[in-house]
């Protein structure tokens, strides 16, 4: 008996489920984009991770200071909230203002109110991002449910060099706010940074139309560590997956291109 416990629990540590969100945002409006969120996630069961896309209080907007600083403590109690009342992780990024400077940060919180952050590294200079955000220094490797996630924001899928696997991490987390216009490069991107890193990659976009008038065609899918395309949207919904540790092992072991990799360090 014990010993048939003893696999469950490790055949359980070896999957993910993920329920990546991919929905409208009303533009900077923390506390409706909350009550949709909460109301369009009511239903999600049986998940590890529910992945909220770049900036889903607000929208993609360069004006910070339209939002209210205690509208982000408010948001992070919500992901406590929605992390215990569906016994799971929620990831996403936010507005966030710390010493004199605003980020664009992605916080990763558990049921058991552990958090984490990630600071965008490559802030979108064609929209003037660079101007009004901070840009972040280092990575965030976050160990979950047997896997190393490296989270990402948006415009970091454009950058190999940073998203490059020197520590052996198994999934890529990509949230945007990524355009219509260019949305075949989020396509091939997200596809090649899980070649490349032979890892999986999950990429979370957002529907609709902003207030500047760009659209937003979803596209969110997860890619595994050949390629392949696991799930992919282009409506309002939740799409589920399952990451799979034995996928991972398997490949890598097979083909050991990450052994062949390149030696380089970062600088900030």
């Amino acid at each position: 008996m014990f010993f048939g416990i003893l696999i469950h629990l490790v055949s359980m540590e070896d999957r993910l489920k993920i329920a990546l969100v991919q929905t409208s945002l009303v533009w900077e409006d923390p506390e409706t984009n909350l009550h949709r969120l909460e109301q369009f996630i009511q239903n999600v069961q049986d998940t590890d991770l529910i992945v909220l896309p770049e900036m889903f209080t607000t929208g993609f907007t360069m004006q910070p200071s339209h939002i209210n600083s205690s509208d982000l403590s408010k948001t992070l109690s919500w992901m406590d909230k929605m992390a215990q009342r569906h016994h799971c992780a929620i990831t996403g990024s936010l507005v966030a203002f710390e010493d004199g400077r605003y980020y664009n940060r992605l916080y990763f919180v558990d049921q058991q109110g552990n958090r984490w952050i990630y600071d965008k590294r490559h802030t979108f200079t064609l929209a003037g991002e660079d101007k009004v955000y901070s840009k972040g220094r280092s990575r965030t490797i976050i160990p979950f449910k047997g896997f190393r996630l490296c989270p990402m924001i948006c415009y970091d899928l454009r950058f190999p060099v940073w998203s490059r696997n020197t520590e052996d991490f198994d999934v890529l987390l990509y949230v945007a706010n990524w355009p219509s216009a260019r949305v075949m490069a989020w396509d091939t991107l997200l596809k090649a940074r899980a070649i490349e890193n032979m890892v999986y990659c999950v990429g979370v976009n957002r529907i609709g139309t902003d207030k500047n008038g760009l659209s937003y065609p979803g596209h969110s899918a997860v890619y595994d560590s050949l390629g392949s395309c696991l799930v992919f949207s282009e409506k309002e919904e939740i799409i589920y997956t399952e990451l799979l540790k034995e996928h991972l092992k398997a490949t890598r072991q097979e083909l050991k291109f990450l052994q062949d990799r390149d030696s380089f360090s970062l600088r900030s």
